[in-house]
């Protein structure tokens, strides 16, 4: 069965020599204990963690997936005993308030840990990662009481969360939402009403489940004005903090999924469940989505996780594999036939891999630390901070969120083509991470939202082209400084020109939207995409300038990992960033191309 090996050698490289996290960590109130050697030790056992416990439960969790019987949902077999490790290992306090529990460190240290959970076993990370979302919305919006009920359980992890948002009639249109909230005489409310596609929102994991549900309370404006949020717990708390009485929620059933089958995804019926408002009436959305960007930064570390896993088992597999000789030349004489890695297509489909993984990596982290911002100026209090890194986070998280699930497929079905026909059959593992790797580009929105998300709220109707300017500017800022370094000249020549082609689309496509709506719809997944290469570019950029450094001053790594990080940018500049002009060619074209032809039209059957 194979195994994941956490890349704790590149991780270190952005974290020390292309970022200066030492550095970002200092400057933060939650930084003071995230030294250098306190962070080598939390990734290095957080890495044994994932490689030992984790990784060995992936192919066969799918096997078994999930099971309901009388409302109640059990994991497979030793996601419980891997559960119970992860909590005495103090893994899910990680970033929280140490007044709740936790260790207090940086949020970014959280996504570190989630980046390799998540790589060495999606469906289990998803389990507590679920929970960070309500931990989240409660520490932020709850009121003293439901902070001291829920938090210190849910920060020790023997309570977990979720967010019961979808219903079966609105998908990501929330302003149909149908489930009610009747007010109760002691200030509870009766919760009613069903929630689909709700990861964890049953499991045998935990003793608590604390369910943030989106309801409307009687008499409330129709549409997304008029939804309010509310916990509703699996088991009512007692007065002493302990597990009370079953609460009206249960599994109604499960959903029989392409992939993530260890992971439960429930339908939940709630039937007159007891619930406590959380937030003011009426803004359950705004409440909900205040941490989204962080969320969505998490789901686009399911882009990065499959690239990086199956890149690890596909190199593996061509180094071993043998087949036909390279037409350069036997390379391997002694050998009936040359390995796989010989030959330039399987190179071409490898080295794609390692791309995606590692410039979508370096896009995380630089994220992370405008997360690591945003977060500290909502725990002190200081509103014009949070709403400053969380405007930077909200430009760049449909970025991360569209374009790295996208390219995670690709990758993952690049990994199953190394393997051949071996890859499409269950043993190797390699079909399953393409199944389980095909959900990432749906949930938390599809890359058609985040694309229009992007495009229309976010550079179009909220900064008229700004976020654009002013990320390309940093951009561009970059490039300059390093047009004199032989070795990054080409790419910082290339960023340039990138920077002003993206606010020219920019520009282009808010006049023509004056005239044509359909235009911002019609260009927004080219758009979309478009970012993201240019985005991935400059953190190709970034990590080549790093190497070149190391390699003339000196760095903690060998010089043949430099030497791979300067071909490697290589690789991305001259074969896979061409693509960003395709896209930019499309995002110009007419919206009549779409719409033209009527509905009755697109197809003649019969």
């Amino acid at each position: 069965m194979p195994v994941y090996k956490a890349p704790l050698r590149d991780m270190k490289f952005l974290l020390n020599e292309v970022f200066d996290y030492p550095k970002h960590y200092a400057s933060l109130a939650s930084g003071e204990n995230a030294t250098p050697d306190i962070v080598d030790a939390i990734l290095s056992e957080c890495a044994r963690f994932c490689e030992e416990q984790l990784s060995p439960l992936y192919q066969p969790g799918d096997e078994e997936g999930c099971t309901l019987k009388d409302g109640e949902v059990t994991t497979p077999k030793g996601y419980k005993e891997a559960y119970n490790q992860y909590v005495m290992g103090g893994w899910q306090g990680l970033s929280a308030p140490e007044e709740f529990g936790g260790q207090g460190l940086p949020a970014s240290m959280g996504l570190l840990k989630q980046e390799m959970m998540g790589t060495a076993n999606w469906s289990f990370s998803m389990y507590p990662g679920l929970s960070m979302g309500a931990m989240n919305t409660i520490f932020l919006h709850g009121t003293d009481d439901q902070k001291g009920t829920y938090l210190t359980p849910m920060t020790e992890g023997r309570w977990a969360g979720t967010m019961c948002l979808t219903e079966p009639q609105c998908g990501t249109d929330l302003g149909q939402v149908k489930t009610k909230a009747e007010p109760q005489a002691d200030g509870s409310y009766k919760v009613t009403g069903t929630k689909i596609f709700i990861s964890s929102g049953d499991h045998d994991l935990t003793e608590n489940i604390i369910h943030i549900v989106l309801a409307r309370l009687p008499n409330a404006p129709k549409g997304t004005r008029g939804i309010s949020l509310f916990i509703v717990p699996k088991f009512v708390p007692t007065a002493e903090g302990g597990v009370g009485e079953r609460n009206a929620v249960v599994c109604g059933s499960l959903e029989k999924k392409m992939g993530i089958k260890a992971s439960a995804t429930c339908v939940m019926n709630f039937d007159g469940a007891t619930g406590y408002l959380i937030g003011p009436e009426n803004e359950g959305l705004e409440c909900m989505f205040t941490f989204m960007n962080t969320a969505r930064i998490g789901t686009a570390i399911q882009g990065v996780g499959p690239a990086e896993l199956s890149y690890q088992w596909a190199l593996d597999y061509a180094k071993e594999r043998r087949s036909m000789r390279a037409l350069s030349g036997k390379k391997e004489p002694d050998q009936i036939a040359d390995s796989l890695i010989h030959h330039a297509d399987v190179r071409r489909m490898l080295l794609t891999q390692k791309a995606i993984a590692e410039g979508g990596r370096a896009m995380l982290y630089d994220a992370a630390r405008l997360a690591d911002h945003m977060v500290e100026g909502h725990t002190a209090g200081d509103s014009e901070k949070a709403d400053k890194y969380d405007d930077k986070l909200g430009f760049l998280t449909p970025i991360l969120k569209g374009f790295l699930t996208e390219l995670g497929n690709e990758a993952a079905n690049l990994g199953m083509q190394v393997f051949g026909g071996h890859g499409y059959i269950r043993e190797h593992g390699m079909e399953q991470i393409a199944r389980d790797t095909r959900i990432a580009t749906l949930y938390e929105g599809t890359t058609g939202i985040q694309a229009l998300d992007l495009l229309g709220r976010k550079v179009l109707l909220t900064t008229k082209g700004g976020a654009v300017r002013d990320f390309t500017a940093r951009i561009a800022n970059f490039a300059r400084k390093h047009l004199t370094d032989s070795r990054v000249r080409p790419f910082a020549l290339e960023l340039l020109k990138l920077t002003a082609q993206w606010n020219l689309l920019t520009m282009r496509i808010m006049f023509a939207a004056r005239k044509d709506r359909d235009v911002v719809s019609s260009a927004s997944y080219d758009f979309l995409m478009y970012s993201g290469y240019v985005t991935m570019a400059y953190m190709w950029a970034r990590q080549a300038a790093a190497a070149a450094n190391c390699l003339n001053k000196g760095g903690d790594e060998s010089e043949a990992f430099y030497n791979a990080k300067l071909a490697t940018a290589d690789f991305y500049y001259e074969r896979l960033l061409p693509r960003a002009q395709a896209h930019a060619s499309s995002m110009l074209s007419s919206s009549k191309n779409l719409m033209q032809i009527s509905a009755d039209d697109m197809a003649f059957t019969g």
